[in-house]
């Protein structure tokens, strides 16, 4: 098994669409966008986003996130993270939080890397704890179909703070 990552390009947005499989998942990954996902709204978060990577696996597109905030000395936020329904369970969404969070604390020089994950999301609630992320506030926000769902945001400081 082979993983690699590199800079989102346009060619790729086709593939990245099709990885959402419902209206939770795009949810999970954008909850702005509407579902299905569109090239257009793809596009629209690439541009507004930082560091869009896509992440493959044995040389497929296997894995997309970026930072929807990233700041020099400050604090990076992780998002629109999404793996590919072939390439689920095989360590793919490890490898995209492990490698954004390398990035944001080399290249960003950033004090901390932020990530959320909805309630629902029972696979990122157990691997961001394994990857260092602790839950610091937890936001309502309207889930699909009306309903009410929780946000849970959790950091990962690149220097624990002393206990």
């Amino acid at each position: 098994m082979s993983l690699h990552h590199r800079p989102v390009t346009a060619a790729d947005v086709a593939t990245l669409i099709g990885f959402p499989q419902g209206v939770q998942e795009l949810f999970f990954m954008f909850p702005k966008a509407q579902y299905p996902l569109t090239e257009e709204q793809m596009h629209t978060a690439i541009g507004q986003r930082f560091d869009s990577t896509v992440f493959e696996l044995d040389g497929a597109v296997a894995g997309f996130a970026n930072f929807y905030r990233a700041e020099r000395q400050g604090i990076c936020c992780i998002g629109n993270v999404i793996v590919a329904p072939g390439a689920r369970g095989r360590g793919v969404a490890r490898y995209i939080i492990e490698t954004m969070t390398a990035r944001a604390f080399e290249h960003w020089d950033a004090r901390e890397v932020q990530l959320s994950c909805f309630n629902e999301n029972t696979a990122g609630l157990l691997l961001y704890p394994q990857l260092g992320f602790v839950p610091f506030a937890i936001e309502e926000r309207p889930a699909p179909g009306g309903g009410r769902s929780a946000l849970i945001n959790m950091r990962r400081h690149r220097h624990p703070p002393a206990a």
